[in-house]
């Protein structure tokens, strides 16, 4: 993961990230994995929502920091989404390869950020578990072909082995709208790893 350099050149943007889908996909080990590069093969489920932070550096010396809202994927907490993704500027949208179903789920989210949300919003399709290969019931090529038609960056990704995951968040980090928000910083600060839960001290697969 790349490290905020510090340099009186150096450009601060700050956006807002949510990550949507089923339950159990692995939203929260993909999300902490980023944040923390740990994984937790038994994260209990989020309940309404986790709040964390981080930021990344780009090659330009621009610093990226992403406020990550983590939804909860049960169908109860559902009405609960527009709150986390509404002003949102990108999102990460998680289905499990193993589970054909997830991916279609996941196309329901992409259509009601495509007809809610910020109108520019950056939404990313991630096919998460890609460590369980063995097991997979999403074909690659499906995948891609429906971002594609959908306008979406496409990832397939491990939050176990970390495959893909910091890429995710630094191709979303390059196509943000940095000029219009950046500023000048003669003092960067190093990588963020705050984290504060709201409604739950736990995060998870979900």
């Amino acid at each position: 993961m790349s490290t905020p350099r510090t340099s009186t050149s150096s450009r601060m943007a700050q956006f807002k990230l949510v990550l949507l889908g089923e339950s159990a996909v692995g939203k929260s080990s993909l999300v902490h994995r980023f944040v923390k590069n740990q994984f937790d093969e038994f994260r209990e489920s989020t309940i309404g929502a986790a709040f964390l932070t981080q930021t990344i550096s780009l090659d330009d010396d621009t610093i990226i920091k992403f406020e990550i809202w983590d939804t909860a994927g049960q169908e109860r907490y559902k009405s609960l989404a527009p709150m986390y993704y509404r002003n949102a500027n990108c999102a990460v949208v998680v289905y499990d390869i193993t589970q054909s179903e997830s991916l279609e789920r996941a196309k329901a989210w992409v259509k009601e950020l495509q007809r809610q949300a910020n109108e520019n919003i950056i939404i990313t399709l991630a096919g998460n578990k890609l460590d369980l290969e063995q097991n997979r019931e999403v074909p690659t090529e499906e995948a891609e072909a429906y971002a594609k038609e959908a306008g979406l960056l496409f990832f397939e990704t491990s939050a176990k082995t970390g495959v893909n995951v910091t890429e995710i968040f630094t191709e979303i980090a390059k196509k943000l709208p940095i000029e219009a928000t950046s500023n000048k910083s003669k003092t960067v600060k190093g990588v963020d790893l705050t984290k504060s839960n709201i409604e739950s001290n736990s995060t998870c697969q979900c």
